[in-house]
């Protein structure tokens, strides 16, 4: 009976002595670099307004420390909008800019961050040929998941951001506006590579 013990317990630390080392490498630590990349897309209807979206925003990032990385991102965002009788928006805007993030446990698989940025949009109106220029201050929370050592998968849900839109036009006056949104269209699936 002893040595069936001994064995049972052998074999469970051998097992749980190799989970530990195969599990080393995953998560963030102090130097490390990603590069991301994000995709939304949405669709909603209110009332006879549809509306549909399609974004994509790659980004890389370095860490400073163990909780807290620091990195610059470009992206691309497509948004229709159309009624019954006509379409109402049809908009593409690229951005640039930059974001930290915060991260709970780094240096474990699963880990919640916060993401806080700083954008600047460059738009146009493919119906009115009106060009928008805009700068955004926003917050994100999400969560990252290392699907391996060097594989993660994250996703962001919601966002509170301010900005400030103004047209490209003569006597155009700057649009500001406070927004919280939580709703499943601000819901953005990505990819992580580790260096």
């Amino acid at each position: 009976m002893k040595k069936i013990i001994l064995t049972v317990a052998a074999v469970f630390a051998f097992g749980f002595a190799n989970a530990q080392e195969e599990a080393k490498g995953e998560g963030f630590s102090k130097g490390d670099v990603f590069i991301s990349g994000s995709v939304g897309v949405n669709s909603a209807k209110q009332g006879d307004v549809k509306e549909n979206g399609f974004d994509i925003s790659p980004k890389a990032a370095y860490f400073v420390t163990n909780n807290i990385a620091i990195g610059a991102k470009i992206g691309y965002e497509t948004l229709k909008k159309e009624n019954e009788v006509a379409t109402t928006l049809d908009q593409n805007t690229f951005k640039v800019g930059v974001f930290g993030r915060y991260y709970t446990t780094p240096a474990t698989k699963f880990s919640l961050f916060g993401e806080l940025g700083a954008e600047y949009w460059m738009g146009k109106d493919k119906l009115t040929d009106t060009k928008v220029n805009t700068f955004d201050i926003g917050f994100r929370p999400g969560l990252s998941y290392f699907v391996s050592n060097n594989f993660a998968l994250e996703a962001t849900f919601g966002n509170l951001s301010y900005n400030s839109a103004k047209a490209d036009v003569d006597g155009a006056e700057a649009k500001n506006t406070f927004d919280l949104n939580l709703n499943l269209s601000s819901i953005k699936f990505g990819v992580v590579y580790k260096f």
